[in-house]
């Protein structure tokens, strides 16, 4: 497990605490001290189960957390019953359980009784829950044991949930078009059947990228989605719905040092003009394959690679080439000459870009 995924070792007390994304709070089974009240951002809560994780919910900013422990019968005992850990930056007040024992002391022997009862009743409930879950709950990959936190057909079903609500209900602002939360709720989990922390990852994900905006609404609370271009969602649904019909070793892969490559040659194509090749075999007559539009030297970009420490070199760009994004390659003095079709390039580049981020986040979360 990396540092930023183990909890926290510091001493148990009252106080704000900081969260980074994917920073746990606090696993299943540990010894419960604290409740946490969320005062910005969003935890994720599950459990693990076999080699995988059942999703239980996602909790936002006002809601407590933590805070069952603290009524269970075996005082000496009081472990968690999930795991938490924040789906983005996340800030969360903590309140000791010696403290929050002080405050229940001095309430009314009433108020007690009730908060009491409450407790048990929800804990029942609980317990009732889990013994009705089905196997089925916990998702897994393609290969036995391989834990996939966002699978392609889950992914495929937000996106397409996004564009039906973003087309059915959007409203025009000055950001782009807008949809609040409610209203993508009553789709996602009242009709779909989503999992809230899976529609939130892809949702998260988007905002990473730049694609989705969240804002506040009136009620101040982050609850407004605005998206930029609805034609983006429309283009990752279509990709992700041609990647699930493919066989896996058709699949587009393409390594994190190749993105990194691409987005340096889309960012230096502007500034260098496309060159020739010679001496390159010719598209012939009976060649299927797409004619690449531009050749460009991409010396330059290696040479900053150098500069900087990075281990990327020419041979990365061949996860580009299977996807028929570059084609050959060819020295002439101190240039390094690729072929690229450049359109397609600028096409699939955010979608590659949405593939390598949803890919890197279920590989963090397979090592919760």
């Amino acid at each position: 497990m990396s540092e930023a995924l183990k909890p926290s070792t510091q001493p148990t007390k009252s106080g704000l605490k900081h969260l980074k994304p994917s920073e746990v709070l606090f696993n299943d089974g540990d010894m419960a001290e604290s409740l946490y009240i969320i005062q910005k951002g969003q935890i994720r809560l599950y459990k693990p189960k076999g080699k995988g994780f059942i999703e239980i919910g996602v909790l936002r900013a006002g809601e407590v957390i933590g805070e069952m422990a603290f009524f269970d019968e075996d005082g000496s005992g009081k472990k968690r019953s999930a795991s938490a850990a924040a789906m983005v930056s996340t800030d969360i007040i903590e309140i000791s359980f010696v403290a929050f024992g002080k405050t229940m002391a001095a309430l009314n022997p009433w108020f007690k009784t009730i908060i009491n009862t409450l407790a048990a009743r929800l804990r029942k409930a609980n317990s009732r829950i889990k013994e009705l879950e089905s196997n089925s709950t916990a998702l897994y990959g393609n290969k036995a044991g391989e834990y996939e936190f966002m699978k392609p057909a889950e992914i495929l079903k937000v996106l397409g949930t996004l564009f039906l609500v973003f087309k059915t209900h959007g409203e025009k602002h000055d950001l782009g078009v807008s949809v609040h939360k409610r209203t993508i709720d009553l789709y996602a989990s009242d009709i779909y059947n989503i999992a809230e922390a899976k529609f939130d990852a892809v949702a998260l994900t988007l905002a990473d990228l730049g694609w989705l905006q969240i804002i506040e609404d009136a009620e101040k609370l982050p609850n407004l989605y605005i998206m930029k271009n609805l034609d983006l969602l429309r283009s990752l649904f279509i990709f992700y719905n041609t990647e699930k019909q493919l066989p896996e070793e058709k699949k587009m892969k393409i390594s994190q040092n190749c993105v990194t490559f691409l987005e340096k040659i889309l960012q230096y194509a502007p500034k260098f003009p496309p060159k020739d090749i010679p001496n390159l075999k010719p598209q012939d007559e009976y060649d299927s394959s797409p004619r690449f539009t531009q050749v460009f030297n991409v010396a330059s970009i290696l040479e900053e690679f150098k500069t900087k420490n990075m281990p990327i070199t020419a041979d990365h760009l061949d996860d580009a080439r299977s996807a028929r994004l570059v084609g050959e390659r060819a020295v002439q003095g101190e240039e390094l000459l690729v072929e690229i079709d450049m359109p397609k390039l600028q096409k699939l580049y955010p979608t590659i870009k949405f593939m390598n981020s949803v890919n890197k986040q279920n590989r963090e979360k397979a090592g919760f």
